[in-house]
């Protein structure tokens, strides 16, 4: 098959007939995966049928192929083109009635993908099914970056606690509240903080060691994965996208918490905050991250729950999606998208709406 000279790097799908959300005639699909199949759904109207108040087959046709390359998308295939398809029309689908779309991923190789996709009526009745075969042109190059306390699990109130105990015994009694701007921080800039610049190294070092000695004997049994992230960590897992840990934590608490929330299998690699000289908000911990990986800045993302980090995915040249664990919405505007929490975010939504 010979392929037609197409410049990926600038193509822009906000135009594209079945899913760009710009296009005025478009179909504007808003496909989601769920981690075994995606799915859309479509209601056509009277513009969209071919004899009265029935849609035209070639709608149906489009809908199919369109949900069909959103599966490949999610296998971790960056583009494919259809080159053969095999659809069978089993029932007519009146205008004005909602479709339900799924396709899914049945075989693939090296250079071929085999799919299956059917659409039906709310009731179950099948309108057509189909099997299609795609030549991959290109794998996915992207790779997420995933920051940890905030993230993966809420930490929050055992860092303010290690925190409060350790300057504690340096007769400084914090209230929670002044802890407010500096989630994401490493410990040397929020030592220096509360007890002043002047402090020695030597000193910066002890208090850092005693505060994440005494978070890591308060979250030990206490910790819980928030929503959404194992379902999201799987399914780019399957799909075979690159997979980060960077924390501004000392290696030894990323280790504990991985190991409480067996979490630590799905990253290809871990950065900790004793790997960089600079604290977020400079990019130094994920540009060192997408070196590790082997990935171009401009096809990471980042996820996200403080105002530093945000800052700090942005100065790497990354996209970012801030999640409202720890800040308000207001504090998070920086970012690229903005969540309530990770149950919101298919693998579809974050590779391509964020």
């Amino acid at each position: 098959m010979k392929m037609p000279k197409l410049d990926f790097e600038t193509g822009d799908s906000k135009l594209c007939f079945a899913c760009g959300q710009n296009n005025p005639i478009g179909l504007k699909l808003k496909p989601v995966y769920d981690g075994e199949k995606v799915r859309a759904k479509f209601t056509p109207g009277e513009l969209h049928q071919g004899w009265e108040n029935i849609t035209h087959g070639g709608i149906l046709y489009t809908l199919l192929d369109e949900v069909t390359a959103y599966a490949i998308l999610c296998n971790g295939i960056d583009f494919g083109v259809t080159t053969k398809s095999q659809v069978r029309f089993r029932h007519i689908a009146p205008t004005g009635e909602p479709i339900q779309i799924s396709a899914w991923i049945t075989k693939s190789t090296k250079r071929l993908v085999e799919t299956r996709g059917e659409l039906a009526l709310e009731d179950g009745t099948t309108i057509l099914e189909g099997n299609s075969v795609f030549y991959i042109w290109r794998w996915s190059r992207k790779a997420v970056l995933w920051d940890m306390n905030g993230v993966i699990a809420n930490t929050k109130q055992f860092y303010i606690a290690a925190w409060q105990e350790t300057f504690a015994k340096r007769k400084l009694k914090p209230a929670k509240g002044d802890f407010d701007k500096l989630f994401g921080a490493r410990n040397d800039l929020v030592a220096r903080k509360f007890l002043g610049e002047g402090l020695p190294e030597e000193d910066i070092k002890i208090i850092a060691q005693e505060k994440e000695a005494n978070f890591r004997r308060m979250i030990k049994g206490n910790i819980k994965v928030l929503p959404g992230v194992i379902n999201l960590l799987n399914t780019l897992k399957k799909g075979k996208f690159k997979l980060a840990l960077a924390s501004s934590a000392p290696r030894e608490s990323i280790d504990l918490v991985n190991k409480e929330l067996n979490t630590g299998l799905y990253f290809d690699c871990i950065v900790s905050g004793e790997e960089t000289a600079n604290n977020k908000p400079n990019p130094q911990i994920y540009l060192l991250a997408a070196e590790k990986l082997g990935a171009q800045p401009e096809d990471c993302i980042v996820i996200e729950d403080s105002p530093f980090g945000i800052e700090a995915a942005k100065a790497a040249g990354m996209r970012c999606l801030a999640i409202t664990n720890t800040y308000s919405e207001e504090s998070l505007r920086k970012a690229d998208k903005i969540a309530s929490s990770l149950e919101d975010i298919d693998l579809i939504t974050l590779l391509q709406r964020v």
